[in-house]
């Protein structure tokens, strides 16, 4: 009797604590069913395209989370990188080039000078948050407003297109342009973005299990004041959180500009959101201490789907918000749930 009801609790709790993947899980299945090319290889690569960006925010804005924190900045800094990257990637030929004495880059070039402004902003971050104090709620929710500002005056409220062909390429190639790989079959369609994820992926998940820095942040987030005693130098570690966290939503918007083929004051909007609901479906925990890459991926997955599975429906765009939103709720509502239930 004793082995049934732990098994019963421990179903319920299985069910509770994966409710939002489980509905997602079965909202796929019957669109796929009662609609046609739901389950093709052209709608799964469209989702890993989708995911492959989104999946990088989350990563730089899981290290936040786990730390207690978070990083309301991150949409606005995806949407200055892909300007950034807009502005110095455009064919020298464009006639509304908005740098127009600005000679042809690679866009590897490019991308290390995006990675390189950003991680400043990821510092300042950084260093208000660990000297000064302001909660991360506070001082990321300004640089979000200081960032869009910055945004504004760079571009002058003007859209960006014109790129150049290889910067494009970074975003709609695959592995089919390279000369031997291209010829493997399955390979052949892997999109070069997925080849970012996976990367940025990899690097993510050794750095939080095998690395001190992932020892410290898991640490901080679940007692600071015990870590600082243990003799975690807590003011750096949060630096160094918020500087990767820059330094992806740089990768992120570098990829975003060239998926889009264009990039303006609105790029990003609202992707934080998207970013920290992805995240605390996959299992990191708004109160700290907690959190998987693995469970990233799902729970970037699983938004990503939920909005296929809408489009396919044809569900009006703002009901599509609105369900977003509900998503967001929920996720947070269960995460806090789970965290009560230990106390």
């Amino acid at each position: 009797m004793e082995n049934k009801r732990i098994n019963a609790k421990t179903v319920k709790n299985f069910l509770s604590n994966n409710a939002i993947i489980i509905l997602i899980v079965i909202l796929a299945l019957v669109v796929g069913i009662i609609t046609d090319n739901f389950f093709t290889s052209n709608n799964f690569k469209n989702l890993i395209v989708n995911m492959s960006p989104r999946f990088i925010i989350a990563c730089g804005v899981s290290g936040c989370l786990i730390t207690k924190g978070t990083d309301l900045s991150a949409g606005r800094q995806v949407g200055l990188s892909a300007c950034l990257a807009a502005m110095m990637l455009q064919s020298v030929d464009y006639a509304a080039r908005a740098l127009p004495w600005m000679p042809e880059i690679p866009w590897f070039v490019a991308l290390v000078i995006v990675i390189a402004i950003m991680a400043v902003f990821g510092a300042i971050n950084g260093c208000v948050i660990a000297f000064l104090k302001v909660p991360p709620f506070i001082a990321t929710l300004g640089m979000q407003t200081i960032v869009y500002g910055l945004c504004s005056v760079v571009t002058g409220n003007d859209p960006l297109g014109g790129f150049q062909s290889s910067y494009s390429k970074v975003a709609l190639g695959s592995l089919k342009d390279v000369p031997v790989i291209g010829k493997i079959p399955f390979i052949r369609a892997i999109p070069y973005l997925a080849i970012f994820a996976v990367l940025v992926g990899l690097f993510m998940l050794f750095l939080y299990n095998k690395t001190r820095h992932g020892k410290y942040m898991y640490a901080i987030g679940g007692n600071e004041s015990a870590a600082q005693v243990a003799g975690v130098n807590v003011s750096a570690t949060l630096i160094r959180i918020y500087v990767l966290a820059a330094v992806l939503y740089a990768v992120a918007g570098f990829l975003v500009g060239a998926k889009a083929g264009g990039a303006s004051t609105a790029t990003g909007l609202g992707y934080e959101l998207e970013a920290i609901a992805a995240c605390t479906i996959g299992g990191v925990s708004t109160n700290g201490g907690v959190g998987k890459v693995g469970g990233i991926l799902i729970g970037v997955m699983v938004f990503e789907v939920l909005k296929i599975c809408l489009q396919f429906l044809r569900v009006d765009p703002a009901y599509t918000f609105i369900a977003q939103g509900l998503v967001i709720i929920v996720a947070v509502a269960l995460d806090l749930r789970k965290y009560l239930a230990k106390k």
